[in-house]
């Protein structure tokens, strides 16, 4: 890493875990850091209730061809993965349509597969160093995942993944079931189950905790952190972003200046960009999970199981189980139907029962800012000292790591670790 020569006062936008990996990497290059953030602490949105599965190996885009004839019979089946809040809003049809187009662009889902696939591998290179460097207590391992095959269409599917996952050198294999029994000694034996793809390198671990742990290094070396504010824009020239306006924690509004700005806000970001020419196309997909106590740990998840029964990924957290589920379009609506909790239950209880005291779960809602073709949004913005480390959509937890490390190489003019093309800023309105 090359130590920067003159030191500069970065604000970044947000405090979920894209925003805190991306401020860690700018400090210990030198900088002076800002963070701002709405919630009362870090990582206590997107962050805070994720599958918890850093699945480097597992990444791709949203705008997946094979998904397209899947998805209408999802949205009529009471257990389907994707869900699509009635009457849709106008945000929600074009998001669909834009996705589509995406979808059905020649060659377009396999570039960014592999783009995304080598800024997983890169991340999980960064989290490494970054585990090795700090003691950040999170219930953090990577003792990898599998994702299992419920059908024998499901194991044929693996294993054209498996032949990629070969072409880039990520560590995977296919098992039978017994070698998932094996790998998997606490998993009901009455299936359905056809065999697995095991990502052999993937990671867990609790992104909140994370977040905060790393938030208090950040702290220790010098970032300052201001929490309970609300950015309401971005003032700039032709040329440069001047300052940040916010509404502090005492109600006021108060004019932040800086050199550069990044920001990493989630399905937030678009608003602030908006003003300066830039549309961002961000949509909230909803997402719902459950963290339950262990009550035999014997019979739980070693690591991270994808039940493609139910698209459900259930995690092994230390002394406690996550469980995750659903892809929905329904904007920024809060609400958790016990329908979708029922079914994340059905998932756990199917294929490790006895576990957990499922009664006892903590539910939770949150939403993943992805775009329409899947890549996140990493580069320069619309001004030269604008940056943007946002909409990361299912991956930020994955991911944060490496485009923490990239965007802190752009914004110090070096060439990134990764090719960007793929995340490109601009692409939207190419």
């Amino acid at each position: 890493m090359k130590q920067v020569e003159m030191q500069m006062h970065v604000v970044v936008i947000g405090g979920g875990v894209v925003g805190v990996t991306t401020a860690w990497e700018l400090c210990r290059r030198g900088h002076q850091v800002t963070v701002l953030e709405r919630h009362g602490v870090a990582g206590d949105e997107t962050s805070k209730g994720n599958a918890a599965q850093r699945s480097y190996g597992v990444v791709y885009p949203w705008a997946d061809p094979s998904m397209v004839f899947k998805a209408l019979p999802w949205l009529v089946k009471q257990d389907g993965p994707l869900k699509l809040k009635v009457p849709p809003s106008l945000a929600a049809i074009q998001f669909m349509f834009t996705t589509l187009r995406y979808a059905w662009s020649p060659g377009l889902f396999g570039l960014n597969k592999r783009a995304m696939m080598r800024l997983g591998a890169h991340s999980r290179e960064r989290y490494q160093k970054l585990e090795d460097e700090l003691n950040l207590k999170f219930d953090g391992a990577h003792k990898g995942l599998l994702h299992l095959a419920s059908t024998p269409e499901d194991l044929e599917v693996h294993r054209g993944t498996h032949r990629i996952l070969n072409e880039m050198g990520v560590a995977s294999r296919l098992l039978t079931p017994e070698q998932v029994y094996e790998a998997e000694p606490g998993m009901a034996r009455t299936g359905p189950l056809y065999g697995a793809l095991s990502y052999d390198t993937d990671g867990t671990g609790d992104c909140h905790l994370f977040t905060r742990a790393l938030a208090k290094a950040c702290e220790e070396k010098g970032v300052k952190f201001r929490y309970n504010v609300q950015v309401e824009q971005l003032t700039a020239s032709s040329q440069n972003v001047e300052m940040v306006v916010l509404r502090n924690e005492r109600g006021q509004t108060e004019a932040l200046a800086a050199d550069a700005f990044v920001i990493s806000a989630g399905c937030w970001s678009p608003e602030l960009v908006r003003p300066l020419g830039m549309k961002l196309p961000i949509y909230p997909i909803k997402g719902y999970s459950i963290t339950v106590p262990l009550k035999d740990p014997a019979k739980a998840p070693a690591s991270t199981i994808h039940d493609d029964n139910y698209k459900v990924v259930s995690t092994r957290l230390g002394d406690r189980l996550r469980a995750t589920g659903f892809v929905e379009l329904a904007g920024f609506n809060r609400d958790i139907p016990e329908a979708r909790i029922a079914t994340i239950r059905k998932s756990v209880e199917s294929r490790y029962p006895g576990c957990a005291d499922l009664d006892l779960a903590e539910t939770w809602t949150g939403f993943r800012p992805m775009t329409p073709d899947g890549p996140a949004i990493i580069g320069r913005g619309p001004r030269r000292n604008l940056y943007l480390n946002t909409g990361h959509g299912t991956f930020g937890w994955t991911l944060a790591a490496a485009s923490a490390d990239v965007i802190a190489q752009v914004i110090d003019g070096e060439e990134p670790a990764v090719c960007l093309d793929a995340f490109r800023p601009g692409r939207y309105q190419e």
